[in-house]
């Protein structure tokens, strides 16, 4: 079994969205128009064959078993990507309530509790958190995500934010608009930089 992993070099240095063939990093055309609110961002592979439905298997059916193995392709891009040296707090991406209901857990914890574990760096999954009940995104069109993230992160611990860099974990990256409205509720709250690692990106052509 061949998993899609991503290549961590000729990415752009905001999105980590990579071109085949480029050694060396760019800013893509998408980043250079409407910048995220993150900073940088560590993808480990493409939301695709057999990543995807490792993925959704830990995501909807609670195969918490391969959290190790998804780790694994995780800390790699994030050393290759980060100096995790900087890195002061590493933050899951918080779910709603009510799909935390649904599932029973945040699929996102269980992740960033055992990459904090490994690159040496503290979990705080108390801080950041999601308010109201916005739709699902994986339903809706690009400008959709981006209009239905807005507004739907508050930070509840912001001194211990403040001055700080942000590692948030989330398992998927396709638009960043999520990322991108989270990373602004920390940056609002006076976080210094918002860094984001994601297990998968959806790579468009």
């Amino acid at each position: 079994m061949r998993l899609p992993l991503l290549p961590q070099t000729g990415c752009c240095s905001v999105c980590g969205r990579p071109v085949e063939g480029l050694s060396s990093e760019y800013v893509c055309e998408e980043c250079a128009k409407a910048p995220p609110a993150f900073d940088r961002a560590a993808c480990a592979m493409k939301f695709e064959g057999q990543a995807r439905r490792m993925i959704l298997d830990f995501k909807f059916n609670r195969h918490l078993w391969i959290r190790d193995d998804l780790v694994d392709f995780l800390e790699a891009a994030v050393r290759v990507r980060f100096d995790v040296s900087s890195i002061d707090l590493v933050i899951p991406m918080p779910t709603t309530i009510i799909h935390r209901w649904d599932r029973g857990y945040n699929q996102c914890e269980p992740i960033a509790r055992l990459l904090a574990r490994r690159i040496g760096r503290r979990l705080d999954v108390r801080s950041l958190a999601r308010c109201g009940s916005p739709k699902r995104q994986s339903s809706l069109t690009e400008q959709e995500r981006r209009e239905n993230a807005k507004g739907t992160f508050i930070v509840r611990r912001p001194r211990l934010i403040r001055g700080r860099t942000i590692l948030v974990v989330d398992d998927i990256l396709t638009t960043g608009a999520t990322m991108s409205d989270a990373a602004r509720a920390l940056k609002e709250s006076g976080a210094a930089r918002v860094w984001a690692a994601t297990l998968a990106r959806s790579v468009r052509d």
